[in-house]
């Protein structure tokens, strides 16, 4: 059984998350080499996702759910040559989420690691939010000019719910939606037109966090429904935690701030950068 997130969390009742890491380029670079994919199958996946868990000790188990169809489109260029067959703007994730093979080796993956943690550590399935995956897919559908609408951002939302559905028998602890640093150049976000996938965590009794990009989210009343933010600049509102992203003052050496109430420390460790500096520096952040 998985651990819950919300039970880790400040401010939620919970004390055991001090650091939350985004880790999977580094580790991938760091155990397999360039170019390493971890996505062959299930098997392969959990003997990298051991050694990672190993080496790096996180307080929260991530699964990088996009990276995972990303590795399987590569291996399927039929697949990416059909994500382009109609104009509709929400038609390549649609046909991208809708393949049964990258379902049925992410309801293997999660199984496998849900065992492997054996309820210790919270696992959460990282995904690309909505408005970024809705725009990553048409991209690699040929579409470089695209304009997202609040319909296609709401549709990917429901493709995105549905997928999370396929391993609802798992005991998910979170998921996580992440948007991309260019994402902001796209207009705000509208968290409601995430309500899909807001319904189905909540049917499932899932933790829900939020990585955005700015800080306009912040005046959304849908971020209350969230159970966590990562982020630099948001502070949010309690009984919300805040992930308080402190990843450039780490990787430069210079002061961490001190965590308030309900919050706690972000991290995303760069794929390039020197193992023996990130284990002093994750030391430094757990002191």
């Amino acid at each position: 059984m998985s651990q819950s997130l919300a039970d880790s969390l400040p401010g939620k009742g919970g004390s055991g998350l001090k650091v939350w890491l985004k880790s999977s380029a580094y580790t991938r670079r760091l155990l397999l080499g360039e170019g390493g994919d971890p996505w062959m199958g299930a098997a392969q996946y959990l003997a990298y996702f051991s050694q990672a868990q190993g080496l790096l000790r996180p307080d929260v188990a991530v699964v990088e759910v996009g990276e995972l169809f990303d590795s399987w489109l590569v291996r399927h260029p039929e697949v990416r040559a059909e994500l382009g067959s109609k104009r509709r703007l929400s038609f390549p994730l649609r046909k991208l989420l809708e393949q049964d093979e990258p379902r049925l080796l992410l309801a293997e993956v999660v199984e496998a690691v849900v065992a492997n943690l054996r309820g210790q550590t919270p696992l959460v399935l990282a995904m690309p939010s909505p408005k970024h995956w809705l725009h990553h897919a048409n991209v690699l559908a040929g579409r470089s000019d695209i304009e997202l609408d609040p319909d296609g951002i709401e549709d990917a939302a429901m493709y995105m719910a549905d997928l999370l559905r396929s391993v609802s028998a798992s005991p998910v602890g979170g998921v996580l939606l992440e948007e991309h640093p260019n994402d902001a150049a796209m207009g705000e976000t509208d968290l409601e037109r995430y309500r899909p996938l807001i319904n189905v965590a909540r049917h499932y009794r899932w933790s829900l966090a939020l990585r955005p990009q700015g800080t306009g989210v912040a005046e959304s009343p849908t971020l209350a429904e969230f159970d966590a933010v990562l982020s630099p600049v948001i502070l949010a509102v309690e009984p919300v935690s805040t992930g308080v992203d402190v990843g450039q003052s780490l990787w430069n050496g210079a002061a961490l701030p001190a965590l308030d109430k309900g919050q706690f420390y972000f991290v995303e460790i760069p794929d390039s950068q020197r193992p023996e500096f990130v284990l002093e520096s994750l030391a430094r952040l757990r002191a």
